[in-house]
């Protein structure tokens, strides 16, 4: 099969070595290095921003002013490592353990219910171990996206049924897997997770009917729930009333706009954001942009759109060089929910939606989303490098049937 051809085999330590110098080694091929480019220069500015926004906070919680900035800097040097390897993996590994990644997601999502649970704004969404906690959720996007573009590889011959496109992905796969995050409450990651779920089915090649099937269903879900939600359901109302509730819920949604407006068109510099001295609640994390838009003005929120403009060309240029079905799948699934995990964050905070409660990608604080980010764009590179290897074995072949 073409995919197993292209994934190659696990092999012994010492070829798992030589992939590793090889995914360092990132050639001659384009969309590698900007890959990379932009997934570093993405980091390196979510560093610098974590430390501005965080610092007044991390003081006040006894942790001096850089306590947020190297919690954040230690899971960037844990992600970055975990990329590269990601990166230098055979496709073949990832399908090969698909299955088990995505029970292992679940298993981990369902330590949230357990003593290791904790409570985090009203979402049950987290678990601690002593002074570590990390979000089981963001590796379970991961597994999700890989287990379902194994699945479309392996249901190609049966593909454009309804009954093959939805069974297992939909039924029970991702019900089961946004189930239990449903579960701990948390709308805002279900949100995201069922976006990248249609992306991973669109970019795989599920047909529009079925799609059309998903995307109903999901839509009237998020009515039921957001109505049986009395919390859900103020905020909707809120949003829409324009968060009259200056002392209630209106109170963050108002203090993020009010931030973005007094950086006007160049900001008041990195470091003179007034909103994030405890007027601004997350203003490290789901509001990070507010404080861009402070501190660096309208160029610099613009410059952070165009960041994800890139890496959303460059992603879709890996899709048409994949090499199988399981690359434009998995590939779609991750550009769906880094992007539009992106824009959700950033409409949120220009007031376009209700509040979510998502973090924005590769900037916000936050040391689960950002390993798992990180490890899901190195399955990407490690796509994108089989693409160029796919595209030059192509080129190969056409050039041996046109030599007479």
């Amino acid at each position: 099969m073409a995919g197993e051809r292209g994934g190659g085999s696990a092999g012994l330590p010492g070829q798992a070595r030589i992939s590793l110098g090889a995914a360092l080694r990132t050639g001659s091929d384009r969309t590698v290095v900007a890959l990379y480019a932009i997934t570093f220069l993405l980091v390196g500015f979510g560093l610098i921003m974590v430390l501005s926004s965080s610092s007044i906070t991390s003081y006040v919680a006894d942790e001096g002013f850089f306590g947020g900035f190297w919690k954040q800097a230690t899971f960037a040097l844990i992600g970055i490592p975990l990329m590269l390897i990601a990166a230098a993996l055979p496709l073949a590994f990832w399908k090969r353990w698909a299955w088990w990644f995505l029970g292992l997601g679940i298993v981990l999502q369902l330590l949230v219910f357990t003593p290791l649970g904790i409570d985090v704004y009203g979402n049950r969404n987290w678990i601690q171990i002593g002074g570590f906690s990390a979000q089981p959720s963001e590796a379970l996007k991961l597994a999700l996206v890989v287990w379902i573009g194994t699945v479309l590889l392996r249901k190609e011959p049966l593909l454009g049924r309804m009954r093959h496109e939805m069974i297992p992905v939909i039924l029970p796969g991702a019900l089961i897997a946004l189930g239990v995050v449903l579960l701990g409450r948390d709308l805002g990651t279900v949100l995201v997770m069922a976006a990248m779920v249609i992306g991973a089915m669109y970019f795989g090649g599920i047909s529009w009917k079925t799609l059309g099937v998903i995307a109903l269903g999901g839509m009237l879900a998020v009515v039921f729930f957001v109505l049986t939600s009395e919390n859900r359901l103020n905020r909707l109302l809120g949003h829409a009333s324009g968060n009259e509730d200056y002392s209630g819920l209106g109170w963050q949604p108002l203090h993020g706009l009010w931030a973005l407006a007094g950086g006007g068109l160049f900001g008041v510099g990195l470091g003179g954001s007034k909103a994030k001295w405890s007027w601004l609640p997350a203003a490290d994390n789901d509001y990070i942009f507010a404080i861009v838009g402070e501190e660096l003005g309208l160029i610099g929120a613009l410059l952070v759109i165009a960041m994800f403009v890139v890496l959303t060309v460059v992603m879709l240029r890996v899709i048409t060089r994949a090499r199988d079905r399981f690359g434009k799948a998995v590939v779609g699934g991750v550009l769906v929910w880094i992007v539009g995990q992106a824009f959700i964050n950033i409409g949120v905070v220009i007031g376009v939606f209700p509040v979510l409660g998502v973090p924005l990608p590769l900037i916000s604080a936050g040391g689960t989303a950002l390993v798992a980010c990180l490890t899901a764009l190195g399955v990407v590179i490690s796509i994108a490098r089989d693409g160029a290897q796919y595209q030059h074995e192509l080129a190969e072949a056409g050039g041996r049937t046109s030599t007479p």
